[in-house]
C-alpha cells in the first residue's frame, strides 16, 4: 500500500498569521477612530517645533552660556528676583551626578540580588537535571509570575511597603529580573551536553559537587553574558522607577516633564544615553575576554 505524504509549504502558515495580524491592526485603528482617539491634539506641529527648539539647547550649556543676572519681573514691571543661571545649572548638575549614582546603585544591586535569587530556581526549573516534579513546577511558576509582573508594578507595591527611596527600586528590579535570569539560566542548563554531568554523577558526587564540577564550568560564560545584558537593561529600567519615588534619574525626569523644562529633560536624557553607552562598551569588552 502506497502512502502519499502531503508536505505543507512553509509560507502557508506564515501567510495566515500575516492576515490575522493585519486584521488585528485594522481592528485597533477602527476602534480608536470610532472612539475619537486618533488625533494629535491642537497645533501639533507648532508644539513639536517649540519642543525641538528647547531640546536643541540642553540646560547644561547654561553653565557657560547662561545669564549671570536673569531678572524675573511681574506684569507691571516689578522686579521679583534675580537669578544666576550659571550657578543654578551647576547646582542642578551636582544633583544630576548624585541621581545618576543612585540609578546605578539600584540597577547594580537589584541585578545582583535577582541573579542570586534565580540561581536555585533555575536549577530546579531545568528539565534535564531531574528535580522533583513538584519542586520543578513550583520553580517555573515563580519565575513565570516574576517575569509577568512589570518592574513598575513591583515598584508601586514596594514603595507602599518599604517606603520611598532606592531600597524599593532595588527590590523591584530584583523581583522582576529574577524571572528573566531564571529562564535564561534554565535554558543554558538544558542546552548542556549531559555526558559531562553524568560522568561527574557516576563518581558518586553529591548535588553540589555535580553543580560545581559538571554544570558551573559549562554555563558560566553564558550566565555572565546574560547577567551583563539584564544589568544593562535594568540601568534603563531603574530610571523609570524614579517616577514613583524610588529616587535616581527618574525623579529628576518627572520634575522636568511636569514643569515643561525640556532643556533640562534633554540634559537628563543625554546622561541616560551616555550611561547606557558606557556600560554597553564595558559589557562588550567583558564578553570578548570570555569568548
Amino acid at each position: 500500500m502506497n502512502v502519499v505524504r502531503v508536505h505543507k509549504r512553509p509560507g502557508t502558515g506564515l501567510g495566515g498569521l500575516g492576515v490575522a495580524y493585519l486584521a488585528l491592526v485594522l481592528l485597533c485603528l477602527l476602534t480608536l477612530w470610532h472612539a475619537g482617539d486618533l488625533n494629535l491634539g491642537r497645533a501639533p506641529w507648532a508644539n513639536l517645533a517649540r519642543t525641538l527648539g528647547d531640546f536643541l539647547h540642553p540646560s547644561f550649556l547654561d553653565v557657560w552660556l547662561g545669564n549671570p543676572r536673569l531678572e524675573y519681573r511681574s506684569d507691571d514691571g516689578t522686579l521679583l528676583r534675580v537669578e544666576d543661571r550659571r550657578q543654578v545649572e551647576k547646582d542642578f548638575l551636582r544633583a544630576l551626578a548624585r541621581a545618576t549614582w543612585t540609578t546605578l546603585q539600584i540597577a547594580t544591586l537589584g541585578s545582583l540580588l535577582a541573579a542570586l535569587l534565580a540561581l536555585p530556581l533555575s536549577l530546579l526549573a531545568a528539565r534535564n537535571l531531574g528535580a522533583p516534579r513538584l519542586l520543578a513546577g513550583a520553580a517555573r511558576a515563580v519565575l513565570d509570575v516574576a517575569r509577568a509582573v512589570h518592574t513598575l508594578v513591583f515598584g508601586l507595591l514596594l514603595v507602599g511597603i518599604v517606603g520611598l527611596g532606592p531600597v524599593a527600586g532595588i527590590l523591584a528590579i530584583a523581583l522582576h529580573s529574577m524571572g528573566t535570569y531564571g529562564k535564561l539560566h534554565a535554558e543554558a542548563i538544558e542546552a548542556l551536553d549531559m555526558a559531562a554531568v553524568d560522568a561527574v554523577r557516576a563518581t558518586g558526587a553529591g548535588p553540589l559537587q555535580v553543580f560545581f564540577h559538571g554544570v558551573w564550568p559549562a554555563v558560566l560564560p553564558q550566565w555572565v553574558g546574560s547577567h551583563l545584558y539584564v544589568w544593562e537593561f535594568n540601568i534603563r529600567d531603574s530610571t523609570v522607577l524614579g517616577l514613583i519615588g524610588a529616587g535616581g534619574l527618574g525623579l529628576l525626569i518627572s520634575e522636568a516633564t511636569s514643569l515643561f523644562q525640556w532643556g533640562r529633560l534633554a540634559t537628563l536624557l543625554i546622561a541616560v544615553v551616555t550611561l547606557v553607552m558606557l556600560f554597553d562598551a564595558l559589557s562588550r569588552r567583558v564578553r570578548r575576554v570570555l569568548s
